[in-house]
């Protein structure tokens, strides 16, 4: 995912080299014609989103400065300063990781769908869901961490986080519940299953996405 954003910045910073500025007819100063800036500036909006979230100050403040921008010299460079400074610190490693802001927005889908599922009373579908995410998001977040988790089971996983102190306090001692009902869950034991279980993970998830997976 970070190269894919990588290139498209890449991308976008020849068309901002290749925009052109035009000499008023009457008057001092320079100008963009409007087409030749606002589709740049809405492929940056767009990208800006993606990378850094709509709370962010680079998404926000180049919104703002789109707004305001009519062409004018001075306004359109206002917007390449911005989109400039966004690009250094993505390219700087300054921000959040990327492939896990958006597997949050994905695994958030799916806990909703989980806690859904359970609410109309399918626990076992809910349960499917529920641990087959945390499973994901575990290996995803210990990957981007560093660690060599391919192909290893729950629990390897969940060790290799703990070694390196990558989960720690409650959520720790919470954690080391959830193989077991994973197991149950995969190899369609329900009757070691109840509803508490299901919503104990899914609790479980919700806090690990808002504090691991969010920017």
């Amino acid at each position: 995912m970070d190269e894919v954003f990588g290139r498209r910045f890449e991308e976008l910073e020849q068309k901002r080299l290749a925009i052109p500025f035009h000499q008023f007819v009457h008057g001092a100063g320079r100008f963009v014609p409007d087409g030749q800036w606002q589709g740049w500036a809405t492929s940056v909006q767009s990208l800006l989103r993606a990378v850094y979230g709509e709370t962010s100050e680079h998404y926000q403040n180049f919104s703002i400065a789109y707004r305001k921008c009519n062409g004018v010299e001075d306004t359109v460079r206002t917007l390449f300063h911005i989109f400039t400074s966004a690009k250094e610190d993505f390219e700087g490693g300054y921000v959040f990781n990327v492939e896990l802001r958006v597997s949050g927005e994905v695994f958030g889908d799916f806990i909703a769908l989980a806690r859904k599922s359970l609410e109309e009373g399918y626990k076992d579908v809910a349960a499917v869901l529920a641990c087959a995410a945390l499973e994901d998001a575990l290996k995803r977040f210990a990957t981007v961490n560093g660690l060599d988790v391919e192909g290893k089971a729950m629990s390897d996983i969940i060790n290799a986080l703990k070694s390196a102190s990558l989960v720690a306090g409650a959520q720790k001692s919470l954690l080391e519940r959830m193989p077991s009902i994973r197991n149950a869950a995969l190899h369609g034991e329900w009757g070691k299953i109840d509803e508490s279980s299901v919503g104990s993970v899914l609790g479980y998830v919700e806090q690990f996405l808002l504090t691991k997976f969010s920017n």
